[in-house]
This record gives structure tokens, C-alpha cells and sequence, in this order.
């Protein structure tokens, strides 16, 4: 065996297993398959030949004991990842496409010596339209970065280049554009579209400088750049209410009870980090939207906490809805410090029409924090509980009061078309 494998000149890229699978042809060649040649029982020439030809299918490798190698199964994703959060705002960066180059060239035909020029000018370039959609609810599918088509350049034989295809960027109605600061542009009703980056020119090619003084242009230019530019979009409404309160007050919990959303809930602040929105659908087919806001904590407004941005979420909510923890000694301070975050971050921010709901009424000593707490404040206070959905009917039903108040409002408001969810 060891005079086969010195005498054999092996390339550098062979494995073990192909090494060892020549050394066995080899040695079966050599002996002639002497046990089957000595044996009493019969065997065909066909079959002799094709063993003495060469042994296929020969490894080092025991497929019995091996492990069997299949696609692991893949891990299940937790409820939180699965989860898909409500965006109200986004920063973009816009690239219009540019235009293609023109072309020299001069016609060649058979008996035609003096063909002129028959450059094509070359395809503008795709421009990049913001456009309002009713069924787009969140700007959750909007990318940081769009980059428009290029045109094509032009051809001979007068042939202009392709135009880029204009990319759109489908908003929810009532979406604001906002560049540096300032508002562009306010798209508030379906369908209405705003370009907001203009796509490059084409450059043109040597038959459009034909003239009686050029009989022979030879000049072409090159398409112009794409107009750039970085917009911020924004909701003007994220829901109509919104569930504010401190963290591990049930917020996300009781959104799950009124609604189908499904955000997660564990036993820990700071579990919700994104608001989510959940509908809550009625009889008559009218539809409120309800915002899970992330938890507030105290200094919201001096950024404690990411507060800004949660604060941001409340601006666009229509009316609030306090999430008062009754598992606490003193409820009642908690609703004095969301309201004071509130007001140092807008003034007259807490005055927009609230209600008050007592949440985990089912703790033993609840009942007798929330008459205590009806003494403190003058706004309707609704005793829920989001473990059991005790109450949440009364709930529902003012929800729908609030909703109709906030229509009457904005219709004597001047507005021809209130915001709808």
C-alpha cells in the first residue's frame, strides 16, 4: 500500500477520500479480483468487468454512524420581533435620476456621401413623486435613501435614448413634507401627488446643433445631474387617541383588549419602544384609532428617556387617554406629573379632551384606591381591567363619545373633510 501511494504523483487538490477510493482501484486492478476468480458460485463477465474497471462509490466515511445533515430548524422569532410598530415620522434622502448623454454620429448609407449628422439626444431622467395613498396607514415602508432612473443616452439614426421611469413613494394622506425645518408641502387628500426631486435632462447629440453655418457638428453634450435632496415626513395625525401613562401601567395590554393589535407585553419597563397603533371598529363600520405610547417617565421633556420623541407621538394624537396604575399607593401623582411633562413640552397639550382610565382593577385593595382617586381629580375616570377585560365596554363606548365630539369639532371647524382613520 505504501509502494502504491509513493509511486503515485497526486495533485494538491485531491481529498483524503478521493486519495483513498484510487488506492482501492488501483489495488483491484492489480490483483484481478482473485477472490471472486477462485470462487465456486458463478459471476458474470459484464459484472467482473465493470467491478475491474474502476470502483465507484468507494468512502472513508461511514454513513451509519454519521449524523445525519438536514436543514436545522430555524429558531422561532419572539413575539416582540414579530411585532410591527407604527411610524409617524421619516428622514429621506432623495437622488433624482440623471440624463442620458447625447451622441455623435453621422449617417453612412451606400451612394449617399454627405449623410449629416444623426446623433439622438439622450433620456431624461426619472424624477422621484411623493404620493398620498388611503390604504398606506404608517410610513413604517418608507427607506432612508431613493435613487431615481437614469435616462438612456441617445443612438444613431436620430434615435433618442429612454426616458428614467418615475419612482413613487406611496405616503398615508395627511402626510407633511418638511425640508430644514420648514413646511413644503401638505398632502391631504388621496392621490395627491408632489415631485419632490426633478430628474436630470438628457444631453443632446450632434443633429440638434444642425444648422446652416454647422453643416457637420461634431459636438454632443452629456446629460445633466439629478436633483438632490433630504426631506423629513410627517404625520399630521398618528391616531385619534392615545394611550399615555408611566411604564408598566397596561398600556399594551389594554390595546390588546380593545383592538386586535398585538404588542408585546412582558413584565418589565420599557417594553414597548415604538408606539403601535390598534382599531377599534364599531357597528355602524366606523373605525378609531388608538396609539400605544411608549411609557413616560419624569423629565420626558428635558430628553429623560428618549422623552422628546415619545412626546412627538402625543403631539399627534387627537385626544388622550391617561393609563393610571391602581397597584401603586398614589395614583392620583402619577396624573399630575404626565401632565406637567405634557405641558412643559407644548403648552395646552394636556387641556385636549382626555379621560382618565384606572387600570388592573383586579388587585384586592383597587376599589378603594379608586375612590380615593375620583377625590382627587375632576375628569371622568373609567376603572378597566386589561388582564380580565373588566369594563372595557364602557371604555369602548366613551372612546366613541370622543371620536364623534373631535368630528363635530372639526367640522364647525371650517374643515370640509375631517380626519379620518
Amino acid at each position: 500500500m505504501l509502494a502504491t501511494l509513493s509511486r503515485l504523483k497526486i495533485p494538491r487538490w485531491l481529498s483524503p477520500d478521493i486519495l483513498l477510493e484510487h488506492i482501492l482501484a488501483q489495488e483491484v486492478r492489480r490483483k484481478q479480483l482473485s477472490l471472486f476468480s477462485h470462487s465456486s458460485f458463478p459471476v458474470s463477465a459484464a459484472w467482473r468487468q465493470k467491478v475491474t474497471a474502476g470502483i465507484r462509490h468507494v468512502s472513508s466515511t461511514v454513513t451509519v454512524c454519521a449524523d445525519v445533515r438536514g436543514n436545522p430548524k430555524k429558531r422561532e422569532l419572539s413575539e416582540k420581533k414579530l411585532t410591527r410598530y407604527f411610524v409617524d415620522h421619516r428622514r429621506v434622502k432623495l437622488v433624482a435620476g440623471s440624463g442620458g448623454k447625447g451622441v455623435c454620429s453621422f449617417h453612412s448609407e451606400p451612394r449617399k456621401e454627405w449623410g449629416g449628422p444623426d446623433g439622438g439626444n439622450g433620456g431624461d431622467g426619472g424624477s422621484i413623486i411623493i404620493k398620498a395613498d388611503r390604504y398606506v396607514k404608517s410610513l413604517a415602508q418608507v427607506v432612508p435613501v431613493y435613487k431615481g432612473e437614469n435616462g438612456q443616452k441617445g443612438g444613431s439614426s436620430n434615435c433618442y435614448g429612454r426616458n428614467g421611469s418615475p419612482t413613487y413613494i406611496y405616503v398615508p394622506v395627511g402626510t407633511v413634507v418638511k425640508e430644514q425645518g420648514k413646511t413644503i408641502m401638505d398632502l391631504s387628500e388621496n392621490g395627491q401627488e408632489y415631485v419632490a426631486a426633478f430628474g436630470g435632462a438628457g444631453g443632446k447629440g450632434n443633429r440638434f446643433f444642425l444648422s446652416n453655418e454647422n453643416r457637420a457638428p461634431v459636438t454632443a453634450t452629456p446629460g445633466t445631474e439629478g436633483q438632490e435632496r433630504a426631506l423629513h415626513l410627517e404625520l399630521r395625525t398618528m391616531a385619534h387617541a392615545g394611550l399615555i401613562g408611566f411604564p408598566n401601567a397596561g398600556k399594551s395590554s389594554l390595546l390588546r383588549a380593545i383592538s386586535n393589535a398585538r404588542p408585546a407585553v412582558a413584565a418589565y419597563p420599557f417594553t414597548t419602544l415604538n408606539p403601535h397603533v390598534g382599531i377599534v371598529n364599531y357597528r355602524d363600520h366606523e373605525q378609531v384609532a388608538v396609539a400605544d405610547i411608549p411609557g413616560i417617565i419624569q423629565g420626558a421633556h428635558l430628553n429623560r428617556g428618549l422623552g422628546i420623541s415619545f412626546l412627538r407621538h402625543i403631539d399627534r394624537c387627537r385626544f388622550l387617554l391617561f393609563v393610571l396604575d391602581l397597584s401603586i399607593s398614589e395614583p392620583w401623582t402619577q396624573f399630575q406629573h404626565l401632565r406637567y411633562e405634557l405641558d412643559q413640552y407644548e403648552p395646552g397639550l394636556s387641556q385636549r379632551p382626555q379621560a382618565i382610565i384606572a387600570n388592573k382593577m383586579d388587585l384586592p385593595d383597587a376599589w378603594e384606591k379608586l375612590e380615593t382617586l375620583k377625590s382627587h381629580v375632576t375628569q371622568r375616570v373609567i376603572p378597566v381591567s386589561a388582564l380580565t377585560g373588566q369594563n372595557t365596554e364602557e371604555l369602548i363606548l366613551h372612546l366613541r363619545e370622543l371620536y364623534d365630539g373631535f368630528l363635530q369639532g372639526e367640522g364647525s371647524s371650517g374643515e370640509s373633510k375631517p380626519t379620518r382613520w
